[in-house]
């Protein structure tokens, strides 16, 4: 079971069709490890954000973008939940094709130090993983306990740091 860093708003159930398939029980992350996949800076950010928008690829190969609720864990991954997160197309989506972009993003208030008034975020390039908890890491009383753990690959960032303006892209896995 993994331990949420912040809430999620619960959102309307999906009523897309039932997934046959049963994903793996889950097992808990090794702890203090997402370090070395995200700067502190970036960790910070990502706990702030109660939002996020998955894309993955749909079965006639175009791009499907979702906003989702999710939780970033101990070593790093990030676990996206849902009412009936397993008869969502993104859920199907995710198993047939695990490639997945997580993204974080929001404008900085007009007092931030490093980019006021200006978009930030963070991109996350993965592979889907399909899980059940034991209980669902966000929203217990409303989400199931399957989930989709991404695990990143790739972790694009801008507008976090005082920087030359430049995002700062990195292969993490």
């Amino acid at each position: 079971m993994t331990t949420p860093s912040h809430g999620s708003t619960p959102h309307a159930p999906d009523t897309s069709a039932p997934d046959a398939a049963a994903p793996p029980a889950a097992t808990a992350p090794a702890p203090g490890t997402a370090g070395k996949v995200f700067t502190p800076t970036e960790r910070a950010y990502l706990a702030g954000q109660p939002l996020a928008r998955l894309a993955t690829v749909g079965p006639d190969g175009g791009p499907q973008v979702r906003p989702v609720g999710f939780v970033l864990n101990d070593d790093g991954t990030l676990d996206i939940g849902g009412p009936t997160l397993r008869r969502s197309q993104k859920y199907r989506n995710a198993q047939a094709r695990p490639e997945v972009s997580l993204l974080i993003d929001d404008m900085a208030p007009a007092d931030d130090p490093v980019a006021p008034g200006w978009g930030r975020g963070v991109e996350i390039r993965g592979r889907a993983e399909l899980l059940t908890l034991d209980a669902p890491p966000m929203a217990p009383d409303f989400f199931s306990n399957d989930v989709i753990r991404v695990h990143p690959r790739r972790v694009i960032s801008w507008h976090l740091e005082p920087d030359d303006g430049h995002s700062r892209a990195r292969d993490v896995g």
